[in-house]
């Protein structure tokens, strides 16, 4: 008889934001307040219908994302709409236990704002688990790192970090969240994920803390494809590579449409062993009105 080991599926949500609330979903859009500052984006999730009148969201968003008509339906580019005394930038603030870190936000034309605030129930996981780890030298990996929420919680938990992503701008956008959080050497890497961690298992390189935060697609700096379906099972194998044996969480996250919380239980099954203590399941926000926005898959683990 085949026993399945006890891996849990939850659903988990941070719970520390101040300077965050999900106020409203449906018909394809959200309003969140990042701040004092209220916006409206498309979030494709949301198919059902909003709990707060449409003039209403029209009244509270400070700034609306409209996306650009174009031949194709999927262009995630577009413009922001904004009320008068809505700044392109502006700063927000987290807190938990002893983590407090700050993140600058900025209107992009891709409807993204430099954080994803679901993520900090991770950040806390990070922070939680690294401090009680008890070596001469604490090592942790960011890839695919965005602005580095999860570098600034392994840094103000006292790791050497290593961030790596693909985009030079998106990096020095973590520089200036690293600089606001009175924190400071971060080793920052422009690079293509799968070719520097390949080249981290052939230096015999070995992490404490691993997050992956991989897109469905994605290009490198020098137009390297990255393709979720297709590169996954080789970025488990690197990663299960890079691993300490002990002393170690790893945490994947998985923004992809149709991706199920399966897939990384059973790469994770394949490649790694000695797991301790292992969950999987998905993220979300819940709004004012209780519906619960679906915010991608995850696992993490830790041995």
């Amino acid at each position: 008889m085949h026993h399945e080991s006890n891996i849990d599926m939850n659903l988990i949500t941070p719970t520390h934001w101040i300077d965050y609330e999900l106020i409203d979903t449906g018909n394809g859009e959200k309003l969140e307040r990042f701040g004092k500052f209220l916006l409206r984006r498309p979030e494709p999730q949301a198919v059902w219908s909003k709990s707060i009148p449409e003039n209403d969201w029209e009244k509270m968003a400070h700034a609306t994302f409209r996306r650009e008509k174009s031949q194709s339906n999927d262009t995630e580019k577009g413009e922001w709409v904004l009320k008068p005394g809505m700044p392109q930038q502006w700063f927000v603030n987290y807190h938990y236990n002893t983590l407090n870190i700050s993140m600058r936000l900025g209107l992009t034309a891709f409807k993204h704002v430099g954080i994803f605030p679901e993520q900090a129930e991770n950040w806390n996981f990070i922070y939680d688990t690294l401090r009680k780890i008890n070596v001469p030298e604490l090592r942790f990996l960011n890839l695919f790192a965005y602005t580095g929420g999860a570098s600034l919680a392994a840094k103000a938990a006292g790791a050497d970090v290593v961030h790596v992503d693909s985009v030079r701008q998106v990096i020095n956008w973590s520089a200036e969240n690293m600089q606001a959080s009175n924190l400071d050497g971060i080793r920052w890497v422009v690079e293509d994920a799968m070719k520097y961690i390949r080249r981290e298992v052939k230096r015999g390189k070995t992490y404490h803390g691993i997050i992956i935060d991989p897109p469905a697609y994605g290009r490198g700096p020098d137009g390297e494809k990255w393709i979720l379906d297709e590169g996954i099972n080789e970025l488990f194998e690197c990663c299960s590579q890079l691993l300490e044996k002990q002393n170690a969480l790893f945490i994947v996250n998985l923004y992809s449409m149709g991706f199920s919380a399966l897939i990384p239980e059973n790469l994770m099954k394949q490649h790694f062993s000695n797991v301790e203590k292992s969950e999987v399941g998905e993220i979300f926000l819940p709004d004012r009105s209780g519906k619960r926005l679906p915010l991608g898959v995850f696992l993490r683990f830790t041995r």
